[in-house]
């Protein structure tokens, strides 16, 4: 009799590691929170095999120079990391809720991963795979999120305060969608013009602006002060691109696109367009 060892739980509706165990958790947190849902179907669990063995696979392309983007499709909420490369060394920022042997490699080729980084915690993904397929690489978790970690594996640090995670990126905490959500800015992508790893937190429309929600599946709105304070606060990077957590992007000029973008927003939750309805 084969005996079972303890397995690493996936949600099937959001994609977000829980610790390896026998049996799958009782609930995902994340998906009870107001921001996410679990579906009218219930509550699904899966593996890494599983998901494999069912024909899901990983895709490593790339976006523009010296970044790639990572998907699998048809995992969790179908969410796009970023990997990013430095002469220091690689940054993924945002993780799929899969890994595979031939992703393994070619992000080998690409020169590995030496940090890993959630925008939130929707976006954690299979991260304590990414990290233990490449040398343990250092798992960077906010401060202000880590009740969210379904899984902690001796690679996660907490941070609070800004800071380079590699020569030229720096991650720093926006808030709003959650309180920790991250944004990494590379000054030297978009061919030095700069560029913007936004997540959830700012997100690219159909119409070549963005908007800002603490819940997109289930359209909550944030408030007008909220919206301010993000814009103010974005206002102190130099970009001209940003990127969300879906490889969608907005720019050229994305910095004039968010200020435009919240000042829309907060005349209609301010009620200044009231007379339009």
């Amino acid at each position: 009799m084969v005996e079972k060892s303890p397995v690493l739980w996936l949600c099937a509706t959001c994609g977000v590691e829980y610790a390896p165990s026998m049996e799958p958790p009782a609930e995902c947190p994340i998906c009870e929170d107001e921001r996410q849902y679990v579906p009218a179907t219930g509550q699904r669990w899966t593996t890494l095999d599983e998901l494999r063995d069912t024909g899901h696979f990983v895709e490593v392309f790339p976006v523009a120079d010296r970044l790639w983007g990572i998907r699998a499709d048809g995992v969790g909420i179908d969410q796009q990391g970023m990997l990013v490369q430095t002469e220091a060394g690689n940054l993924l920022f945002d993780v799929p809720g899969l890994i595979d042997a031939a992703a393994i490699e070619r992000v080998r080729e690409l020169g590995g991963i030496r940090h890993i980084v959630a925008s939130h915690p929707h976006m954690y993904g299979a991260q304590s795979a990414w990290s233990e397929a490449f040398e343990n690489a250092t798992i960077w978790v906010a401060e202000a999120d880590k009740r969210w970690l379904g899984y902690r594996p001796d690679a996660v640090r907490t941070w609070s305060e800004p800071f380079e995670v590699l020569p030229g990126i720096r991650l720093d905490q926006i808030g709003g969608h959650f309180p920790g959500s991250t944004l990494a800015h590379w000054s030297a992508g978009a061919d030095g013009r700069g560029m913007l790893f936004a997540g959830d937190a700012i997100f690219p429309t159909p119409d070549g602006n963005v908007t800002f929600l603490r819940s997109y599946p289930n359209r909550i709105p944030l408030s007008a002060a909220v919206i301010r304070r993000m814009a103010d606060f974005v206002s102190r990077f130099d970009f001209d691109v940003l990127y969300n957590n879906f490889g969608s992007s907005a720019g050229p000029d994305a910095a004039t696109i968010v200020q435009f973008s919240a000042k829309r927003y907060i005349d209609w939750v301010s009620g200044a367009n009231d007379d339009l309805t």
